[in-house]
């Protein structure tokens, strides 16, 4: 049994005259301990692919499955607690709490662990903090640090409660060069650790440190590959196909 199971997926967004579909019958398997790269242009369905696989958003149509149980028959508090227990969240904008403490906001998601006592809190986040390097930042706010610092609270807040998926939405997206290399060898390793991650990303350079990858075009999965070249090629490709024609001069 696969630890992500997917069936005829579809989403479709009801805008009153207009309905969007934004997944088409999506069908795929991700295994507990695979690194994954959903790719593809702006509009494409990645991030409400994402959003469904991490129990934000629910399916119009089809099954979904996370450990063999059926997400969408679950109301908002069971999927309330299926996502603190399961899954950690990262998000390019980083999403911290301004006015508390790098300590403050990894603990934050604790809070609604009851099987954290209080006691423990402060105890899991330092030492997750120090292994993203920032233990001599605990009681920095997040004005406090820079953007890649920023990040690893981020990285630390998703990871205290333990979970089996990692969903990354653009981690990169704001940070420099050196600072990315840092961040992505970091899932690596978290990766080689046996985390299941799942990357969300429209830079190629970073999708190819995943192990597979989904290319999806309008709503579908069209190329599922752990072949890195055949997945820029595919979207390359459409990306060329949808560019308009140049004017003769």
């Amino acid at each position: 049994m696969a630890l992500i199971e997917l069936r005829d997926l579809s989403k479709v967004y009801d805008l009153g005259e207009v309905k969007v579909v934004a997944l088409k019958g999506v069908t795929l398997d991700i295994e507990e301990g695979e690194f994954v790269a959903l790719i593809g242009p702006s509009g494409s369905g990645k991030s409400t692919l994402m959003n469904t696989l991490g129990c934000l958003d629910r399916p119009t149509s089809g099954s979904y499955r996370l450990a063999g149980e059926q997400v969408a028959g679950l109301n908002p508090d069971q999927l309330a607690k299926l996502r603190n227990r399961r899954i950690g969240f990262i998000f390019q904008n980083f999403n911290l709490l301004s006015r508390t403490t790098a300590l403050e906001n990894v603990e934050a998601p604790l809070l609604y662990n009851e099987d954290c006592p209080r006691r423990d809190r402060a105890k899991r986040a330092t030492a997750l903090l120090t292994r993203v390097g920032l233990g001599n930042r605990i009681d920095h706010r997040p004005s406090q640090l820079s953007g890649g610092q920023q990040q690893r609270v981020a990285i630390a807040r998703a990871l205290v409660n333990q979970p089996s998926i990692l969903l990354c939405d653009e981690p990169t997206g704001n940070l420099d060069t050196r600072t990315s290399r840092e961040i992505m060898a970091f899932f690596r390793e978290l990766n080689r650790d046996g985390l299941t991650v799942i990357l969300v990303t429209h830079d190629l350079a970073v999708s190819r440190q995943a192990d597979r990858s989904l290319v999806l075009i309008d709503g579908e999965v069209v190329v599922d590959t752990t072949n890195a070249d055949e997945a820029a090629h595919a979207l390359h490709q459409r990306t060329s196909l949808d560019d308009p024609p140049e004017t003769p001069a």
